[in-house]
């Protein structure tokens, strides 16, 4: 009865990493040659990895990133994609998050810039840090809204704490002078401080054209370009070549 007052204390307490470890210690009998130190040790360890995994997956789950399972681990960095495996685990394990970086990627469409975003920010939130990421498309009508019910200033105060900010499919479409405004706002509030990552099918050379307004255009754009890393990524579509094999292992099913 002791031991299942003890259990049910721990739990109220919000120890439920530490009451399941000891629950397992009780039916393990190789546990009784430990010593109490021992026992200890391995019971607390249990507790912080279970905080810990509970503080990652909020963060991913505030993260809302487009490819949540995105990993650096995973990284297809074969011939013709342009892509440096050893340069992307270099930044991905420096401190660019905590220097407030920004990370320029480019490309045609399909070559894999959204994913390398999300693996770079899922990373970043096993490391602790916070995520978000937009595309750029939807936040023109977002921001419209923000502005509507007020919560604009509220919204912006919280982009600026976020540890790493993704803007996905930078320079699709056009962007009205309320917007340039805005990415202005959000992209000073985090300048030196926090880092950035930008996706777009656009070359870099090409975005002071695409913000339309020079004075805007200048003032975002040497921001962004005080501490940056570029990777420009080449080769065919990720998705054409996963259609591909996904018809060729159809059709290569005997059944």
């Amino acid at each position: 009865m002791m031991i299942q007052t003890t259990l049910t204390q721990l739990r109220t307490l919000k120890l439920a990493g530490l009451a399941s470890a000891l629950e397992e210690q009780l039916i393990q009998p190789g546990m009784t040659a430990m010593s109490f130190e021992e026992r200890l040790a391995m019971l607390v360890d249990r507790e912080v990895n279970c905080r810990n995994d509970r503080h990652l997956q909020r963060l991913l789950k505030n993260a809302r990133l487009k490819y949540g399972q995105a990993c650096i681990e995973e990284l297809d960095s074969k011939t013709g994609r342009g892509i440096n495996r050893s340069e992307v685990m270099s930044l991905a394990l420096g401190d660019w998050v905590s220097a407030g970086h920004c990370v320029l990627i480019t490309g045609p469409t399909g070559a894999g810039k959204s994913w390398l975003a999300c693996a770079l920010a899922q990373y970043a939130c096993r490391r602790g840090y916070s995520s978000v990421y937009q595309r750029v498309p939807r936040l023109q009508e977002e921001l419209r809204i923000r502005h509507g019910s007020g919560v604009f200033s509220k919204w912006l105060l919280q982009l600026a704490k976020t540890d790493v900010l993704i803007l996905d499919d930078w320079g699709m479409g056009g962007i009205d002078s309320m917007t340039r405004s805005d990415l202005l706002e959000i992209i000073d509030d985090r300048a030196a401080s926090k880092a950035t990552i930008i996706t777009s099918q656009l070359p870099v050379e090409h975005w002071h054209a695409w913000l339309g307004d020079a004075t805007i255009a200048d003032a975002i754009l040497d921001r962004i370009m005080q501490k940056n890393h570029r990777f420009t990524l080449t080769g065919d579509s990720m998705r054409v070549n996963k259609q591909k094999n996904s018809k060729k292992e159809k059709n290569m099913d005997p059944s």
